[in-house]
């Protein structure tokens, strides 16, 4: 139990940090202005890469940005819509990254699209599972095993969602630089924003990882005994 607490209070404060950090750049990025709102960036990108099948709409909330590959929009939430920031800029290209990934196919993206329906049903019953395995270990250990398969689709998901969020970003940053929207000076700031962001994807996974390890060596460890 103290490796599970030691290993919970450390995910919960690189989680914080990271998120801190992130909070902190966007604030500062937001206050450095460009010709483009958000609206206009995301749209100039998608037609500029030939994809005219992708409504760019508003949505409510606050990093609440994204793509949805179901109904062909790219989301973006209020604060990024209609602000002319480097980081509204940046958020909007990184969405339309994604289109341009679903335009071209790319294959984690097409991976993690195919898990969905997999992860959406393991994270509505895994936490039930994992508790029922734990309480009822002597007598139902394979139960504790079930849990742990459906545990590790999410921690696969958190994977893969890595390489499609990096390739998103990668895909904004050299269209901003190409298509003159930012400049030498405020390229590096949109790169450092989105790496912020991506920090809290390899968190989760990490944290993902880590729990599953250690919901493994519990179900090993009772299997040894």
């Amino acid at each position: 139990m103290n490796t599970y607490w030691i290993l919970f209070i450390g995910v919960a404060l690189a989680s914080w940090l990271v998120s801190a950090l992130m909070e902190q750049r966007f604030k500062k990025f937001s206050k450095v202005y460009l010709p483009l709102t958000g609206r206009d960036v995301a749209e100039k990108m998608l037609r500029d890469n030939g994809i005219y099948d992708v409504k760019v709409v508003s949505t409510p909330g606050h990093l609440t940005d994204h793509y949805d590959p179901r109904t062909k929009t790219v989301n973006l939430s209020q604060s990024v819509y209609s602000s002319n920031s480097v980081a509204a800029a940046a958020v909007a290209a990184h969405e339309c990254g994604h289109a341009l990934q679903h335009a071209h196919e790319y294959a984690p993206l097409q991976m993690r699209t195919a898990l969905v329906p997999v992860v959406s049903f393991a994270s509505r019953w895994m936490t039930w599972i994992l508790l029922g395995g734990l309480i009822l270990f002597n007598t139902f250990p394979n139960l504790l095993l079930v849990g742990i398969i459906l545990y590790a689709t999410t921690t696969l998901f958190s994977f893969i969602t890595l390489p499609v969020e990096i390739n998103a970003s990668t895909r904004a940053i050299q269209w901003l630089e190409q298509a003159s929207i930012t400049t030498y000076e405020t390229t590096p700031m949109a790169a450092t924003a989105l790496r912020s962001a991506a920090y809290t994807y390899v968190v989760a996974a990490l944290a993902s990882l880590g729990t599953l390890i250690y919901y493994i060596s519990i179900f090993m460890g009772g299997r040894r005994n």
